[in-house]
C-alpha cells in the first residue's frame, strides 16, 4: 500500500496542530492559576494595615497576558517596595512583599508549562 508523500504531511501537520492546541490550552489554564494564586498571597502579604491595599491586589488578562496588579492604591506598591523619602528627612525603609511572591509565580508557571508539555 503506497502512502501518498502529500497526506503524509497533512497528516504530521494535523497532529502537530492538536499537541500545539492542547499545550496552548494547558498553558493558559497553568497562567490563570498562577495568577489567581499571586493575588491570594499578595492580599495576605501585603504591608498596609488600613486593608485597602491588600484588598486592591486583582489579576486579570491583557492582550492575552495575565497580570497581576493593584487596582486600588498602585501608586504605593513601588513605594511600599523600594522605600521612599520622609518629608522631613530620612528614609522610610522597604518592605518586600511583592518580589518573592513574583519569584514563586514564575517557578510555578515554569514547572506548570514543562507538565503540561510532557503531558
Amino acid at each position: 500500500m503506497a502512502i501518498n508523500i502529500n497526506q503524509l504531511a497533512d497528516e504530521i501537520n494535523k497532529q502537530l496542530r492538536e499537541y500545539a492546541d492542547g499545550v496552548g490550552e494547558e498553558m493558559e489554564k497553568v497562567a490563570r492559576k498562577v495568577a489567581k494564586d499571586g493575588v491570594k498571597t499578595l492580599k495576605l502579604r501585603s504591608p498596609e494595615l488600613s486593608g485597602s491595599y491588600a484588598k486592591g491586589w486583582r489579576a486579570k488578562k491583557v492582550d492575552g497576558v495575565w497580570v497581576v496588579h493593584n487596582a486600588t492604591d498602585y501608586q504605593l506598591t513601588h513605594l511600599l517596595e523600594k522605600g521612599h523619602a520622609k518629608v522631613g528627612g530620612g528614609r522610610v525603609g522597604a518592605r518586600v512583599h511583592i518580589k518573592p511572591v513574583e519569584e514563586r509565580m514564575i517557578d510555578e508557571y515554569v514547572k506548570g508549562v514543562e507538565g503540561a508539555i510532557r503531558k
